[in-house]
C-alpha cells in the first residue's frame, strides 16, 4: 500500500521540479529514488503477472525470452534505484546528524536560546556557551546526546 502511495507521487515531484524545490536537497533525493524504487517494483510486478498469464494460457510449454529479457533490465534497474535509495537514505541520516549536532552545540544550556556558529557566550543569557565532546555509550557504544543519563539504544544508565 505505501509503495502505491509513493509511485503516485512520482509525477508530482516531477512537477515541483520547476516551482523551486532543491532536487539536490538529500530528503528530496531519498523520496524521488523511494519513488523509482517503487515504480520499478510495480513494473516487475506487472511483467511476472504477464508472464504468468501466457503460462497459464499455454499450459507452461513456451518460452517466454521477450518477458524475461525485459525482465532482467527492470531487474537491473531496479537495483540501481535501490543503491541510489541506500545512498540518498545515508546522506539524508548524516545531514540529519550534522543539523543535530550543530543545534546542540549553539543552544544555551541555561536559556535554550539558539546561538549562531561560532558564539562563545549566550547571546540570550550571557552564560558561556559549553562546547560538547561526542560521547558514547559504555555498554554498547551508541553516540549519545549531551546530558542523556541512560542509552536509548540499550537502556544503560550512563556514569
Amino acid at each position: 500500500m505505501a509503495n502505491d502511495f509513493l509511485g503516485g507521487l512520482g509525477g508530482l515531484m516531477k512537477g515541483l521540479s520547476g516551482m523551486g524545490i532543491p532536487m539536490n536537497d538529500p530528503s528530496t533525493k531519498m523520496i524521488t529514488a523511494q519513488i523509482e524504487v517503487s515504480d520499478l517494483q510495480k513494473q516487475e510486478l506487472e511483467l511476472y503477472a504477464e508472464m504468468g498469464k501466457k503460462a497459464f494460457a499455454q499450459c507452461g510449454t513456451e518460452k517466454f525470452a521477450e518477458e524475461a529479457e525485459r525482465l532482467q533490465l527492470v531487474q537491473s534497474n531496479l537495483s540501481i534505484a535501490q543503491d541510489k535509495l541506500a545512498a540518498a537514505t545515508a546522506e539524508y541520516e548524516n545531514m540529519k546528524s550534522e543539523e543535530k549536532a550543530r543545534i546542540c552545540e549553539c543552544t544555551c544550556s541555561c536559556c535554550g536560546y539558539e546561538n549562531p556558529e561560532g558564539t562563545k557566550f549566550c547571546n540570550g543569557c550571557g552564560a558561556k556557551l559549553i562546547q560538547w565532546e561526542k560521547l558514547f555509550c559504555v555498554v554498547c557504544g551508541e553516540e549519545l546526546a549531551p546530558g542523556v543519563r541512560f542509552c536509548g539504544q540499550c537502556g544503560s544508565e550512563q556514569p
